[in-house]
């Protein structure tokens, strides 16, 4: 009876902070996604056996049963609703299994599904996951989305996301990227990976800033690219787990190329990027994890390319895609606290700059971030959160802050 209460406590309270905020709320990375669920009833009976038969499904969701069947699977069905993209509807199952069933010593493969669509005619579908070969010698690690949105943009940088005023128009995006990659040593994998995106945006009528006004911010810039990234990866792999990690060590380091012959952009870009976490437990089921982010880009970089910061993970609080350039550093903390069965809690706090050269890194236009949020593992060390975070004050003294729901954690 304490967990069915533990549980129905968690969806009100996710329901709550989800219909209560503004424009920056995200579904994953674009709108805050809440629990509802009415059970349709034709009798008190009959609607107390569904709601027990509901409460006990999702208590027995985080049982791992990975060894047992071929695919562990659980679906949650969610209503959301969002300024920005109105009511809507989402379904997301996470799901795990072994390629390899006798070696207990290894990680499950684990993936998620998820699709969203909106009254606006906001929709994503898309899939990610990792997946983990005999004795863990090497690995897939995948992602591949879909999406159509009305959505907001500033410009390219620092001063203009804090001063213009934002720009509305269709974002159109096709994105999927896969790496493979190689234990050479106990803790040191090697890999190589490709990727391809897909931009395209719908201007002019009613809804949206014409095409002229977008093409004079984007300064000579494209409104649509599309580009086959190739990837080399350096990872050096300690956690105990990929999706859940509570100690260990993670660094990798990917160099990528955009070769010219393979896009639209007119000219061949480069970029690397440097991921870094620690994790260390503390007392009782408590966590502590560091992360630090880093990207650098060419010049010529198109802005749908651009580093960015906000949205799921990094800099959680912050609209993604506002603040966007050629490079970008993010640092946070976040203290992990196991509460009750499924059910844990997070604060972070954290801080971030963008920029387009060294030469012109600021140290006085660092971003912050801090916030708290919900989590309740629905399987195995796969988790829905619900996270709040907060920002710095734009020009106008306004306050950045806004909601992101999401599977698994934020690093």
């Amino acid at each position: 009876m304490q967990r069915r209460i533990a549980i129905f406590s968690l969806l009100i309270l996710l329901t709550a902070v989800a219909t209560a905020q503004n424009d920056s709320i995200l579904v994953a990375n674009k709108d805050t996604v809440a629990y509802r669920y009415t059970p349709i009833t034709t009798s008190p009976q009959k609607g107390n056996k569904g709601w027990q038969k509901f409460a006990n499904y999702i208590a027995d969701s985080n049982t791992d049963q990975s060894f047992e069947r071929k695919v562990d699977m659980t679906f949650v069905p969610a209503l959301y609703y969002a300024p920005s993209t109105s009511a809507g509807l989402a379904v997301m199952a996470a799901g795990r299994y072994r390629l390899d069933k006798q070696n207990h010593n290894i990680p499950a493969s684990d993936f998620s599904l998820y699709a969203t669509a909106s009254l606006t005619g906001y929709y994503r579908v898309g899939v990610q996951g990792n997946n983990i070969f005999r004795n863990d010698r090497q690995r897939i690690i995948y992602n591949a989305e879909f999406s159509s949105q009305p959505t907001n943009f500033w410009g390219v940088g620092y001063d203009a996301a804090m001063t213009n005023s934002a720009l509305r128009y269709l974002a159109s995006r096709v994105v999927v990227d896969a790496k493979f990659l190689q234990r050479i040593t106990k803790s040191l994998f090697v890999g190589a990976g490709a990727d391809f995106g897909y931009h395209f945006g719908r201007f002019g009528g009613s809804k949206y800033t014409s095409t002229s006004n977008f093409e004079a911010l984007l300064a000579g810039e494209g409104t649509s690219y599309n580009a086959v990234g190739i990837s080399l990866f350096l990872e050096l792999d300690t956690r105990n787990n990929i999706t859940n990690p509570q100690q260990g060590v993670y660094l990798g380091v990917q160099a990528k190329i955009r070769p010219k012959g393979m896009s639209n952009i007119g000219r061949t870009l480069w970029s690397g990027r440097l991921s870094a976490n620690y994790y260390q437990k503390l007392w009782k089921g408590a966590i502590l994890a560091f992360d630090l982010q880093g990207e650098l880009n060419s010049e010529g970089t198109p802005w749908v390319y651009n580093a960015t910061i906000g949205g799921l993970s990094a800099m959680r609080g912050y609209y993604a895609g506002r603040f966007n350039d050629l490079c970008a550093i993010t640092l946070q903390a976040e203290l992990r606290q196991h509460l009750y069965k499924g059910i844990g809690a997070v604060a972070w706090g954290g801080a971030g700059n963008i920029f387009n050269s060294f030469r012109q890194f600021d140290w006085s236009k660092t971003l912050p971030t801090y916030g708290v949020g919900l989590r309740y593992e629905i399987k195995r060390n796969i988790n829905l959160r619900l996270d709040y975070g907060f920002g710095g004050k734009e020009y106008r003294g306004k306050l950045i802050h806004g909601a992101v729901f999401s599977i698994n954690e934020a690093f």
